[in-house]
Parts: structure tokens; C-alpha cells; sequence
């Protein structure tokens, strides 16, 4: 004879079940109802990508990158992280060929040290960079370094470190991956094509004449155009300063070493990782510190108080 709890529990497990078959039912249409078909190459594509999710390619994250290559809305060598080997799988799941292609790094373009920076004031504010350009007098340089860090913080891979007031690259750790370019104040970072593991950069962002750079910098590139002449296909002069062709860059040609001879204030100079032929040719000396800029500050955009 059943009693009144085994019907109770009866019905309650009888319920349960048919809620649970129900629920199944709700959900395997709902599955097949609202399916958003994945193109099989984006997932291809994720697979290949690095999965850094740095945003250097210009997209969210590697999975907003993948759709956009299978949608033949981006090129496939953005992936800095992933660098050729990338960019060669990516052409393979796309069925098309891509040319050679370099890993990009940054470029500090300043290497004026706290030493060496004149008409320099205390600066109390803020401790950022994106602050202290927004105070006059600063430093005499409207263009250089504010050495507070900004891209330091920003770097995810500790690829910048402050010594002595400069930003200073360390190219075992750089991936190229723009977030310390993007995050400067005075737009004196750079990402360059390194043909080569050590690059021919010119050190200096200031555009004003040679009486003016002498007056705030004990380094800064004077505008001789001394470089232009031994190497006019090489380097064109942009306003006041150098500029390098790196499409006619040649990592080989003696002509660099020319460059690098004529600057009488050694503002062209090579950065990245020196390769053991040049470790071998400079053995007895001393690497110069330094590094060529974007040409353009956010000086002249800045309201100015103080």
C-alpha cells in the first residue's frame, strides 16, 4: 500500500523528469535556431595566431584579426608576435603567396639621458608623461623624452625600462606591438622594420635650428645635413632632421658605416641587437646609447598652462 509521501516523491521525480525532457527539447532547438556558423578558416586562423591578444595588428584581439583575414579585410603579416612564421601559416589557410616580411620593433627617437637634457626644471605634478606635457618649461626640449614611464607601464612584455630619465628599449622583449607608441604623449616612439637584428635610426626628434637644440640639448641633431650627402638616396632631410628610406635600406652596405662617421653629433646611430660580425668590429669599444623619429610631437597641440 503506497503512502501519501512515496506518491509525493513519485510525482516530484515524474515532474522532474519531464521538466528535464523539456528543458532538452527548449534547448537543442534553440541551439539549431540560433547557430551562428563560424567560417571554418577563422578558426584556422585562431589556431595559427600567437593568442597574445596585445592589439599591435590594429583589431581588438587575434580572434577579431582572424575574421577580419578570412573576410580579406586585413593583410595576414600583422601579427607582430607571430612575426613571418605567422604571417607564412596565415597566407597557407588563405591560399595566397605573402611577400617577405620584416618583424617591426620600437624605436626610441631620443637618447638624451637626464645628464645631458638643459634648461631643465623640477616637475612636481603628476608623475606621467600624458600630464607633464601639458606643463611649459618642463625641460628646454619641447621634443624629447619626459622619461615618467608612460610606455614603461603600458609595455605588457617589460620591454621599456626608465635609466637615467630615457625610455630604453630592451630588443630581447620587444614584440613590436605598438602599445608603447601608442601611449607617448609626444609621439617620439616609433615602430620600425629591423632588416636586420641591429638598425640604422637617427637619435633626435627636435625640429628647431641648430642654436635652439644646442640651447636645450647637450646632444641633439644640429640639421648639418652631412648624412644626406654620403647617402642621398638613404636619407632625405624632413624639416630640420634625417629621415631613413628603409625601403632602400640595406643592412650590408658599407654606406651606413659612412653615415654613421660623417654625423658630427653621432645622432645616427644603431640600435637592436648587435650580430657577433659587429660585436667582433667594435670589440675594443663602446656602443654609442642611442637611436629617428615620426617627425611630428603633440607640442603644438597642447594647451599650455604654468
Amino acid at each position: 500500500m503506497l503512502t501519501t509521501t512515496t506518491v509525493a516523491l513519485t510525482l516530484a521525480a515524474a515532474v522532474l523528469a519531464v521538466l528535464a525532457l523539456v528543458m532538452a527539447y527548449v534547448l537543442g532547438w534553440a541551439n539549431r535556431a540560433f547557430h551562428v556558423k563560424v567560417d571554418p578558416k577563422v578558426e584556422q586562423i585562431i589556431e595559427a595566431l600567437p593568442g597574445a591578444n596585445c592589439g599591435g595588428c590594429g583589431y581588438v584581439g587575434c580572434a577579431e584579426y582572424a575574421a577580419a583575414v578570412a573576410r580579406d579585410e586585413a593583410v595576414v603579416n600583422l601579427c607582430a608576435p607571430g612575426g613571418a612564421g605567422v604571417a607564412q601559416a596565415l597566407a597557407g589557410i588563405m591560399g595566397i603567396e605573402v611577400d617577405e616580411s620584416f618583424p617591426y620593433r620600437a624605436v626610441v627617437h631620443c637618447s638624451a639621458n637626464l645628464d645631458q637634457r638643459l634648461q631643465r626644471a623640477e616637475y612636481t605634478g603628476e608623475q606621467t608623461c600624458f600630464a607633464a606635457n601639458l606643463v611649459a618649461g618642463v625641460q628646454g626640449c619641447t621634443y624629447g623624452c619626459l622619461g615618467l614611464g608612460d610606455c614603461e607601464r603600458a609595455c605588457k612584455y617589460g620591454a621599456i625600462q626608465i635609466i637615467n630619465g630615457l625610455s630604453t628599449i630592451d630588443y630581447d622583449k620587444c614584440i613590436g606591438c605598438k602599445a608603447c607608441a601608442g601611449t607617448c604623449p609626444r609621439n617620439i616612439i616609433t615602430i620600425v622594420p629591423f632588416k636586420a637584428q641591429h638598425m640604422l635610426v637617427v637619435a633626435c626628434s627636435n625640429q628647431d635650428s641648430a642654436g635652439d637644440v644646442r640651447a636645450v640639448c647637450m646632444v641633439g641633431c644640429l640639421g648639418c645635413r652631412a648624412c644626406t650627402k654620403v647617402a642621398p638616396d638613404l636619407i632625405s632631410i624632413q624639416g630640420a632632421l634625417p629621415e631613413i628610406n628603409y625601403d632602400n635600406y640595406d643592412p650590408t652596405d658599407d654606406i651606413l658605416q659612412k653615415v654613421l662617421e660623417k654625423c658630427p653629433r653621432k645622432r645616427l646611430t644603431f640600435v637592436g641587437r648587435p650580430t657577433e660580425k659587429d660585436l667582433a668590429a667594435v670589440a675594443e669599444e663602446e656602443l654609442p646609447e642611442s637611436i629617428q623619429a615620426d617627425f611630428k610631437t603633440t607640442v603644438d597641440e597642447t594647451e599650455w598652462r604654468g
